[in-house]
């Protein structure tokens, strides 16, 4: 059976940057843990940062242009994390290849994780369309990442991938 990547911080791990979780409750991924098929990251803190940590956001850009070498990842401190985001999102795909998962479900709005919103760079708690470090590297080898709010959709790729 396929394996799937879920963000620690969904499965009740208080590893976000203020060191809260922000835990989902659905009856797929109770079936998957269950089946011994999750397999959980938080990308900035396998990469080393502490928790809690300054919350931190893409400045001018997205996962994509992080690694064009365009935008950066900047703490509302001013100290630039972005070294920290690029480690994370790699040992995530690492995690991928090892376990060969091709579906993942990551954290919303979050600079690693988002895949289709993620917060503006302002610090103002406003969003904007957009994906993360991590969300862009995966996808960038072919693995299809979804939100929290799309475990359906997850749930149904998984069944592709399984025919």
């Amino acid at each position: 059976m396929e394996k799937i990547l879920i963000s620690a911080c969904l499965l009740g791990k208080k590893v976000r940057y203020n060191g809260n979780a922000v835990s989902i409750s659905c009856d797929i991924v109770d079936q998957w843990l269950a089946e011994g098929r999750v397999v959980s990251t938080c990308p900035e803190f396998d990469a080393g940062m502490s928790i809690p940590r300054a919350p931190a956001e893409i400045i001018d850009g997205n996962g994509d242009t992080v690694w064009a070498g365009t935008s950066s990842v900047v703490a509302n401190t001013g100290v630039d994390v972005t070294a920290f985001f690029m480690k994370g999102a790699q040992m995530a795909l690492e995690l991928c290849k090892k376990h060969n998962i091709r579906v993942a479900i990551l954290t919303e709005n979050s600079p690693s994780c988002g895949s289709s919103a993620i917060y503006d760079g302002s610090f103002t708690g406003t969003t904007k369309s957009g994906y993360g470090v991590t969300t862009a590297l995966l996808r960038k080898n072919c693995i299809e990442v979804f939100s929290q709010h799309n475990i359906d959709s997850a749930h149904k790729a998984l069944q592709r991938i399984n025919r």
